[in-house]
């Protein structure tokens, strides 16, 4: 027996038990759901200082404060939120009936067992962010977190059974061979966060078992600077975004466009802007280092690929630093000139510190032509302040979310949908949307006692006939 078929069988024997424990427990009710979204932010707030060492640890070098920000205070917010709001999500929604007497209404009811891969760029914000809604949906999970972040990984499978039963929520630490068994698996549903590639193995996976999925990846999210923006604020919030994380961000921007009388001055403002921010790189502790080696070289080799075949390269690393150390795997933020469709930079998706710049001929028509005819980004970014240029780009551009003059906002705001369109992923969470999205929208009708909505079905018609017909008549 080889080892998928080994993993495949321990898994499957988890999930088992997980949805008869489901099945004999009922739908949970909000005093239980709210409890477990408590225990949540519990064990994310009672262990913060360990995450952010085992993230650090996983990255050679996480800053610390974006460690707080992003993956823990942030998540702790979005399981608060759901706490707070979840018995308002519950409640059954009444729908129009054509007579009086009848009454129906759509009840949410939990799916099931949820399985939910995690990356390893965000490890406690995407695990436990989607768990917000699986839980206040009244739902349980299995949780495979990232091999890339084995020390994060670990601890998450050591600590959360000191919070949950193991029919509750489980995490499946593992190699990719565990990640390959546990998307085959027959969830009730599946939550897939990741590379665009591997979200087309994971689906085809789940399609086995005709498991629903939601698939938040990534692509090549663009940042457009209209006539009028000002390009010392597009150049400082761009660039804010494509240095957190080291730009290891889903909806880092990817590439940005600008008119020819715009690039100048962008430049001048991005060299300020990190000068004044990120003064040293290689031994601060505000910089992150790229997540792994094969990671850094990919990085390394998109700037020599660029560079062979014409690109004009601006490094912004600080006086005197090398642009990139394989030994703290830091990569200075880099603006790349002169791009072509040729380059690997502008085919595929960047995950680093690296932005490429496109010159514009034209108008924004030129822009909206060019994210059109590619694949259709998980962000949009676009700087101007027309109002009818805003809407031409709302309305003529498809985005899993559009930031009109700044850039990765819309991710905070529990308010919005979180989730791509296309190639960028199918499916949405964040507050009321993840509630909805792990829900069954089950429609309930009571029938009123003359039976009135369904007597036009019963035979015999010929009586019936010419009032039908008349409905036909315009």
């Amino acid at each position: 027996m080889n080892a998928d078929s080994t993993h495949q069988q321990d898994l499957r024997h988890i999930l088992n038990t997980m949805k008869r424990a489901h099945l004999q427990t009922g739908s949970a009710p909000a005093s239980l759901r709210r409890d477990r979204l408590q225990r949540s932010a519990a064990l994310i707030r009672e262990n913060h200082a360990a995450f952010a060492a085992a993230i650090s640890s996983d990255f050679g070098h996480r800053s610390g404060y974006q460690t707080m920000t992003a993956d823990l205070v942030t998540t702790v917010a979005m399981l608060e939120h759901a706490a707070a709001q979840l018995e308002t999500w519950m409640q059954p929604e009444a729908a129009e009936v054509p007579v009086a007497g009848m009454q129906a209404w759509i009840e949410p009811q939990p799916l099931g067992v949820i399985g939910v891969i995690s990356p390893w760029n965000f490890p406690i914000n995407l695990a436990f962010g989607p768990l917000a809604g699986i839980f206040a949906a009244g739902n349980t999970a299995m949780l495979k977190p990232s091999e890339l972040t084995p020390a994060t990984s670990a601890l998450l499978a050591e600590r959360v059974p000191h919070y949950f039963d193991p029919n509750e929520l489980t995490v499946v630490p593992g190699d990719a061979e565990v990640g390959r068994a546990f998307s085959a698996l027959p969830f009730d549903h599946l939550v897939f966060t990741g590379s665009t590639a591997v979200g087309r193995h994971i689906m085809r996976a789940a399609a086995e078992n005709l498991v629903p999925v939601t698939l938040e990846l990534g692509g090549k999210s663009p940042v457009v600077l209209d006539v009028d923006a000002n390009p010392v604020l597009a150049a400082e919030r761009t660039l804010t975004i494509k240095t957190f994380n080291a730009g290891q961000i889903c909806i880092s921007p990817d590439y940005l466009m600008l008119p020819q009388a715009a690039e100048g001055p962008f430049i001048e403002a991005s060299k300020a802007f990190i000068q004044r921010t990120l003064p040293t790189l290689q031994d601060n502790v505000d910089y992150t280092s790229v997540i792994s080696d094969r990671h850094y070289r990919r990085l390394v080799d998109l700037l020599s690929d660029a560079a062979a075949k014409g690109a004009r390269i601006i490094s912004l690393a600080p006086q005197g630093e090398p642009d990139f150390d394989p030994r703290t795997r830091k990569i200075a933020p880099h603006l790349i000139l002169d791009v072509t469709e040729e380059m690997g930079v502008m085919q595929e998706e960047i995950f680093g510190p690296l932005l490429p710049i496109k010159t514009l001929r034209g108008d924004i028509d030129e822009a909206i032509g060019y994210i059109n005819a590619h694949p259709r980004p998980l962000a949009a970014y676009y700087f101007g302040n027309d109002p009818q240029r805003q809407r031409q780009m709302a309305q003529q551009t498809t985005s899993g979310a559009l930031v009109i003059n700044d850039v990765m906002t819309h991710a905070s705001l529990d308010s919005l949908p979180f989730g791509g369109v296309g190639a960028s992923g199918m499916g949405a969470y964040h507050g009321i949307h993840g509630f909805r999205r792990f829900s069954h929208a089950k429609p309930v009708v009571v029938q009123d006692e003359a039976g009135t909505t369904n007597l036009r079905l019963r035979a015999p018609y010929q009586d019936k006939t010419a009032a039908v017909a008349a409905l036909l008549k315009a």
